[in-house]
């Protein structure tokens, strides 16, 4: 039989995730409940998930529909806080944008994401960068350049990628894990390394070039519920399944 103190360590451990999802939830952001962030705009069904990282400059930062912020993002408007940075939106996020957990968002000046555009954890976007000019003063102590980002509906960007200044990505872009990436990105590309470089696009004739090593996925037939798909990953294997 257990233990008293198993018993004890077992209903502590049960309470304290009971408490710390009851936090999770009651911090959460959303257009409902903006807690003391004065966002330009929260659209609905957008979440930011307790806690969240640094956020400033909010008056200046608008958020699409449906959007998934995940836990310790930051998104900041303005070099620091408390300053008037004119009547444009600086950092906007289209619908349906998904932010991983622990990525930066950092818009000194004006940083665009696109709709459906999906981040993995620790992705860091900026628009300012360090200057080194001045081979007598501190990089730090520099004046920052700074240039607009833009990055194109329906692209995918890897964990841990950096996107630098300037960048313009287009559409359906997949930037690889680890990726620093500044200059524009054609459309239908696949760009990686650092610095990164193209290495794939869609040719409208010749398709995927170099061509795809493995076969694209087979769609959900429609009308196939959710359900149906949890039935079908319990179904028994079948002798010649490839064990």
């Amino acid at each position: 039989m257990p233990s008293i103190q198993n018993t004890f360590s077992f209903l502590t451990s049960r309470a304290l995730h009971g408490v710390w999802r009851r936090v999770q939830e009651a911090g959460a952001v959303t257009a409902r409940r903006p807690g003391p962030y004065a966002f330009r705009r929260i659209g609905t069904g957008t979440r930011l998930a307790f806690p969240q990282g640094t956020l400033f400059g909010t008056p200046w930062i608008e958020l699409g529909d449906h959007c998934v912020v995940g836990q310790d993002v930051t998104l900041t408007a303005g070099m620091m806080p408390d300053l008037d940075l004119g009547p444009d939106t600086v950092l906007r996020l289209g619908n349906g944008v998904v932010l991983g957990r622990g990525s930066h968002i950092i818009a000194d000046t004006r940083v665009s994401v696109g709709d459906d555009v999906f981040c993995g954890p620790y992705v860091y976007i900026t628009s300012t960068n360090h200057s080194y000019d001045d081979p007598a003063r501190p990089v730090g102590k520099q004046w920052p350049r700074t240039a607009p980002v833009e990055i194109g509906s329906g692209s995918w960007i890897g964990a841990g990628a950096v996107i630098l200044p300037g960048a313009a990505l287009g559409r359906n872009v997949v930037v690889a894990a680890g990726a620093v990436v500044r200059g524009e990105v054609p459309d239908h590309a696949v760009v990686a390394g650092a610095p990164a470089k193209v290495v794939r696009r869609l040719d409208p004739e010749a398709g995927w070039q170099p061509p795809l090593r493995t076969p694209a996925p087979m769609p959900v037939p429609e009308g196939v519920t959710p359900e149906q798909l949890v039935a079908l990953a319990d179904l028994p294997e079948q002798p010649g399944d490839g064990k």
